[in-house]
C-alpha cells in the first residue's frame, strides 16, 4: 500500500496551500481533490459505477497554461518572508555605511586657499567650552566646542583662511587653557603661553 505524503493532508484539510507542493505532488493533491468531490456528488447517471465516474473524472485533461495562470491569480495567496541573521547585519552595515558617506560628502566648500582646524580638547566635567585666537580677535564666546558624546571630550572644527594661529580654550566662560596638543606653544605678553595652529590650504 502506497502512503501519501503527510503534506498531502496538509492541502486537503486546509493547513497548507496547494503552491508549496511540488508540482508532481500537486497534481496528486488535485487528483485525490476530485475523487473527493465525486463522493460526495449524487451520480450523474443512474447505473453508472463509482469506479467509472471516478476514472472519467482523472482522465481529463489537465488545465492549460493560461487556465493555471489565470488560477493563480485570482486565488488569495499567503505571503511568507524570510530574513537570515547574516544578510540582515550586512543591510544594516551597508545602511550605516552609506550614511556615513553621504554625511562627509555635505561637509563644508572650502575656497582655493582655506583649510579645516579642528580643536579638541578634554574637559571632563565642564558646562561649556570655546576657542579664541588670531583667528577671531580673540572674541569670547564666539566658536563653541561640543560635547556630543558626553564623554568629557570637546570638538570644533572650523575653516580658516591658510596661514599660522594663536589660540586657547576658555573652560566654563573663566578658566583659559591653552592646548597641549597643538602643533606648538608661545609665550604671550601676560606670561601665559598660546596654542599655535598652522592651517593649510586642502587645494593647491
Amino acid at each position: 500500500m502506497n502512503t501519501i505524503d503527510p503534506r498531502i493532508h496538509q492541502v486537503l484539510d486546509g493547513e497548507l496551500p496547494a503552491e508549496a507542493l511540488p508540482e508532481e505532488l500537486r497534481r496528486v493533491a488535485a487528483q485525490i481533490a476530485a475523487a473527493a468531490d465525486l463522493l460526495a456528488a449524487p451520480p450523474a447517471q443512474a447505473g453508472a459505477s463509482l469506479e467509472s465516474r471516478v476514472m472519467a473524472r482523472i482522465r481529463r485533461p489537465p488545465p492549460s497554461r493560461v487556465r493555471r495562470m489565470l488560477d493563480w491569480l485570482v486565488t488569495p495567496h499567503a505571503l511568507v518572508l524570510r530574513f537570515r541573521p547574516a544578510w540582515s547585519l550586512a543591510l544594516v552595515v551597508l545602511v550605516a555605511a552609506l550614511t556615513l558617506f553621504s554625511v562627509g560628502d555635505d561637509g563644508p566648500e572650502l575656497g582655493e586657499r582655506e583649510g579645516i582646524a579642528q580643536f579638541v580638547g578634554r574637559f571632563p566635567g565642564a558646562r561649556s567650552v570655546h576657542v579664541l585666537g588670531s583667528f577671531n580677535d580673540w572674541r569670547p564666546g564666539s566658536i563653541a566646542l561640543e560635547d556630543q558624546d558626553h564623554d568629557g571630550v570637546w570638538r570644533a572644527t572650523i575653516v580658516l583662511p591658510e596661514g599660522t594661529y594663536e589660540y586657547m580654550f576658555v573652560v566654563d566662560g573663566e578658566r583659559w587653557v591653552p592646548d597641549h596638543l597643538a602643533e606648538r606653544l608661545v609665550a604671550d605678553d601676560f606670561g601665559r603661553e598660546n596654542s599655535v595652529v598652522i592651517v593649510r590650504a586642502a587645494r593647491r
